[in-house]
């Protein structure tokens, strides 16, 4: 049974939160398994309303006069006893009737009972609905399965996890044995992805096609929502975006060219279509700043971004089964930059980073730009062995202005300093994660008022 990290918040509500709890993601991501999973464990009294599967919960929810009518239509609909006080409803598939949002706060006051919401597609559903309960509701987005806790179906132990993190953290190069190891198992990363079904296949048959077969599954689906979702005046062009962005990975900037949709076509006209694949998670944006330096947000160009796939499995099943051998095999004649950059980005956006890229005519181009314990991080992803050559990112440090302390440069070879650039095997991209910023303390007893 595989861990998922979100247990430990879905615990913590459980145990001490009087607030609803809602979770939302991309599809696919494992969200209904692992909140039944916790409430099971914690043995929760708790009743699963889905409200695709059972569409009549959106009848009772719409038409509801009130919460005592709303309870006896749910306690008379499902086989479970509802008990005051300790029972928790759970209403999965939100997305089926996102109003449940705006009555959370009723519900909530009420303080019988508790609630647990969860759907797909919900990031710009949440965002318009205005009358989001504001103090009553937890979010948490849900992704798919970082590389951490990808490593569980090899039984990679904390022992090991701690030895890799304590390398990272002094900048010591990693066992030679474990390193080569870790490499293999990142590479079955690479076509495998996080996605939960995709991963069982895998465990239970070995069979990469079979692991085609559920991604493609997975792609087919979401260009169903699509269709779904879209306006009636913008039939297809979230599904034609979707579909062009593997192709845009392998252009040589990687940015995505609005033309290529359709000659002539601005951007302000489709715009919304971007924020819905943002939004819904099946899409990542990654935004061009001007300036490398904090806050990235006001240097930002909103015009201008990469796309990346949410899974990097998806992608690799699109490239297709031949680019999925040689990734493997760690074939020398593949270019594996975009496959690589998309990894980069899932992990570094499930780790809560907003995610930008910087270019400049006069310096060239950074992969990735991250605000990092406070200070901008520039980031390089090299997928070959002329990885210590990086104009882009040696004029970047070298502008005094920007005044940057250090950068890594992802890679498949072992950990390596140079100055102010640390040279980082691919998957330690897995240690990425925000730090504490230290604030001066104002407490009375370092300052008196006057």
């Amino acid at each position: 049974m595989l861990k998922r990290k979100i247990e430990k918040n879905i615990r913590h509500w459980i145990e001490n939160s009087e607030k609803a709890l809602l979770i939302y993601g991309v599809r696919q991501a494992g969200k209904t398994f692992i909140i039944r999973q916790c409430l099971e464990v914690a043995e929760c009294n708790y009743i699963e309303f889905n409200l695709i599967h059972q569409p009549e919960i959106i009848d009772i929810l719409d038409k509801a006069t009130g919460i005592n009518d709303l309870i006896l239509k749910l306690s008379l609909y499902s086989n479970k006893k509802i008990i005051p006080g300790e029972t928790i409803f759970f209403f999965d598939e939100i997305q089926k009737y996102k109003e449940i949002v705006t009555k959370i706060k009723f519900l909530v006051d009420d303080k019988r009972f508790r609630y647990i919401l969860s759907g797909s597609l919900l990031g710009i559903e949440i965002i318009n609905l205005k009358s989001a309960p504001v103090g009553y509701l937890q979010t948490i987005n849900m992704y798919p399965l970082d590389f951490e806790e990808f490593l569980q179906i090899f039984n990679v132990g904390e022992t090991i996890l701690e030895k890799l993190h304590n390398s990272f953290t002094l900048k010591m190069p990693v066992d030679d044995i474990i390193h080569s190891k870790i490499m293999e198992m990142f590479n079955l990363y690479l076509i495998i992805g996080g996605m939960p079904a995709a991963i069982e296949k895998y465990r239970v048959t070995g069979s990469i096609d079979d692991v085609m077969d559920e991604h493609r599954a997975i792609i087919e689906q979401y260009k169903l929502d699509f269709t779904q979702y879209e306006t009636e005046n913008r039939k297809l062009i979230i599904t034609h975006i979707y579909e062009l962005i593997p192709a845009e990975l392998n252009e040589k900037n990687k940015r995505f060219m609005i033309a290529d949709i359709k000659k002539s076509l601005r951007y302000d006209r489709i715009a919304d279509s971007f924020t819905w694949l943002w939004k819904a998670g099946v899409a990542l944006g990654v935004f061009n700043t001007t300036k490398p330096t904090v806050p990235l947000l006001l240097n930002e160009k909103s015009t201008l971004f990469k796309m990346f796939l949410s899974d990097v499995g998806l992608l690799t099943t699109i490239y297709g089964k031949t680019c999925k051998l040689k990734i493997v095999n760690n074939d020398k004649d593949i270019n594996k930059g975009a496959v690589y950059e998309n990894v980069v980005a899932q992990e570094l956006h499930a780790h809560g980073y907003p995610l930008y890229y910087y270019n400049n005519k006069k310096n060239g181009e950074l992969d990735f730009v991250i605000e990092h314990a406070g200070q901008p991080l520039p980031i390089e992803v090299k997928s070959g062995k002329d990885y210590e050559k990086h104009s882009a990112l040696d004029n970047v440090m070298n502008t005094s202005e920007y005044k940057i302390n250090e950068a890594y440069v992802f890679t498949n070879d072992n950990i390596k300093v140079k100055g102010k650039l640390t040279y980082l095997p691919i998957y330690m991209v897995m240690f990425l994660q925000d730090e504490p910023v230290e604030f001066i303390d104002i407490s009375v007893n370092k300052f008196k008022i006057i």
